[in-house]
């Protein structure tokens, strides 16, 4: 399925077999919905990287809940990870970008939110905080190695002024008809100088500018040496829109919705029908064989 690029520009690029890093999300994407990599995909990723192909990570999640997959998939250490939707990345265990949403702007947004009666979670680096601990969190914390730390806000933001820090990443968790007025009345308030997407229908993801997959992406492609044309990207949300436009060919999942097909230059199969491989054998099934 075509997107919104010339046709002959990516019939052009596939037989140029010029591709030189695969940037992947995780859930929805990589990841079936159990949350498993099937060893099919682990063998295809694994052959790639044996090529010299760089395969890299790019989570909505914070490092500590990507490494488990990141291990499991047998990627190099020297590898990028792009995390916190791009707000937080990290080589060789070591972070080489960050963008924060200032304390002072985190407790304005809070108050925004505060109305509408949903759980926020706060991201900074592989800490995560919360005012509450109910059902959102507990379903976050399956796939969190680190507790939540539970405190009101005004503590939370005095100790983060204190430092000069703040949240990489805002989470907003709720029904999707809260979200979706979650979204609409944030960004009538912060459009342009906050990043506000969903991650999923129930899931609203809060960010600096900065933070974004697409930045994440051109700033580590920049980082290796290669251009958009020499990339692929995957994706299945809305927050995966911009990387799957920015890269070279933009790949999006079976099971993602129309609007975010819409964008691709590729629509492969589902998360829980190894899209991933798939795609990867098409579009790089030379190196494969």
């Amino acid at each position: 399925m075509m997107g919104l690029r010339p046709k002959i520009l990516w019939i052009f690029l596939l037989s140029c077999g010029m591709y030189k890093a695969v940037f992947l999300d995780m859930d929805g994407t990589l990841l079936k919905s159990d949350h498993s990599v099937s060893d099919e995909t682990i063998r295809t990723i694994q052959t790639l990287v044996s090529k010299n192909i760089s395969v890299i990570l790019v989570s909505a999640r914070p490092i500590n809940a990507v490494l488990p997959t990141f291990q499991h998939i047998g990627l190099p250490k020297r590898s990028p990870v792009i995390t916190l939707n791009g707000s937080y990345i990290v080589e060789n265990d070591q972070p080489i970008f960050q963008a924060m949403v200032d304390a002072e702007t985190t407790a304005r947004v809070t108050a925004e939110v505060r109305p509408f009666r949903a759980t926020i979670a706060y991201y900074l680096q592989r800490e995560w905080f919360a005012e509450v601990k109910d059902a959102w969190t507990d379903h976050e914390q399956k796939i969190m190695d680190v507790p939540v730390e539970i405190s009101p806000i005004e503590n939370l933001v005095k100790n983060w002024s204190r430092r000069n820090v703040g949240p990489n990443k805002m989470m907003v968790m709720s029904e999707p008809d809260n979200i979706s007025q979650i979204q609409k009345h944030l960004r009538s308030i912060y459009d342009g100088r906050l990043n506000i997407y969903p991650s999923k229908a129930t899931y609203l993801e809060v960010m600096d500018s900065r933070g974004s997959k697409s930045n994440a992406v051109k700033f580590v492609s920049e980082r290796l040496g290669l251009t958009p044309a020499e990339i692929i990207a995957m994706g299945d949300n809305y927050n995966d829109v911009e990387m799957i436009r920015f890269a070279g060919v933009g790949v999006a999942m079976g099971n993602a919705p129309d609007d975010i097909k819409a964008v691709a230059d590729y629509v492969t199969d589902t998360n829980n029908n190894d899209g991933v491989r798939k795609a990867m054998e098409k579009f790089l099934g030379d190196l494969l064989n």
